[in-house]
């Protein structure tokens, strides 16, 4: 003997499915809230004021000719190769997560060969390494991610 389908059992259908819907939206929602901030600045109008300024500094950088490539040795080092660098230039990395809780930091790099250089050990995971050179009175940065 069959049952009969009734309007009941399509509410009920109905009810879990929408229900398994919201759910998961809120649960995808909190979850994006709690990753991501969504402030790339802290104040928009000030720097789009600075964009100009921006542009003329990158094309500057770009006239020196300077180049990094940013590794992990296996000890958990930064190792950033150099061209174009001057010897003695001064080389910092700054480091930040490219996702979840803001983990900023600033690392010295000291020279361990000609073109060479080497951080301290890093906490394992995905970076976003800003590598600052300064030498002869010139500045140049480059970004690079690192995992």
């Amino acid at each position: 003997m069959r049952k009969t389908f009734t309007g009941r059992h399509m509410l009920a259908i109905f009810v879990v499915f929408f229900g398994i819907v919201i759910a998961v939206n809120f649960w995808v929602a909190s979850i994006a809230l709690h990753s991501f901030s969504g402030v790339v600045v802290e104040n928009s109008y000030v720097a789009s004021q600075q964009f100009n300024g921006w542009l003329k500094d990158a094309k500057t950088e770009r006239a020196l000719g300077w180049s990094a490539t940013v590794s992990r040795d296996a000890a958990g080092r930064l190792v950033v190769k150099t061209a174009g660098i001057p010897a003695g230039a001064k080389l910092t990395a700054l480091l930040r997560r490219p996702l979840g809780v803001p983990d900023d930091r600033t690392e010295a790099l000291r020279e361990i060969s000609p073109g060479g250089y080497q951080s301290k050990e890093v906490d394992p995971g995905r970076w976003l390494v800003r590598i600052e050179a300064d030498a002869n009175g010139q500045h140049w940065a480059q970004e690079v991610p690192v995992g």
